[in-house]
């Protein structure tokens, strides 16, 4: 499997706008395979409602992505990710999704963040860039 893991700070940057997000949004309309922890739906509404923004503005964006529920602990992914590096708590639930997703195949996964440090760590953990 060819996929890539999405982290929420792509989706906000398309939804407001930002810098890059154009090339941002012609990049993942070549991803067919696009899968994130389902906390994105949680940060990305939030976002919307911290600017004042319609969450339907989202929809499309997170109707694109595969929500992923791993059924079993994150800890020992975790522990993969903080031996690494420092990350905050949701941007290592998103790493550590994206290896439980990789199971024992990093390099079939690419890992696409906006987050400096995440893509470092998503790095150092051998994952592809977006």
């Amino acid at each position: 499997m060819k996929a890539t893991y999405i982290d929420t700070s792509c989706l906000v940057a398309i939804a407001f706008d930002e810098p890059g997000s154009k090339l941002l949004q012609r990049r993942l309309a070549r991803k067919t395979d696009l899968f994130s922890h389902h906390l994105i739906e949680a940060e990305v509404l939030s976002a919307a409602r911290r600017e004042g923004i319609a969450s339907e503005r989202f929809s499309s964006l997170l109707a694109s992505v595969q929500l992923i529920f791993p059924d079993n602990s994150l800890v020992p992914a975790l522990g993969e990710v903080f031996s690494v590096g420092y990350s905050r708590g949701a941007d290592a639930l998103h790493l550590a999704t994206a290896l439980w997703l990789a199971k024992d195949n990093i390099k079939q996964i690419s890992f696409l963040t906006l987050d400096r440090n995440q893509a470092k760590i998503a790095k150092a953990l051998g994952f592809a860039s977006g």
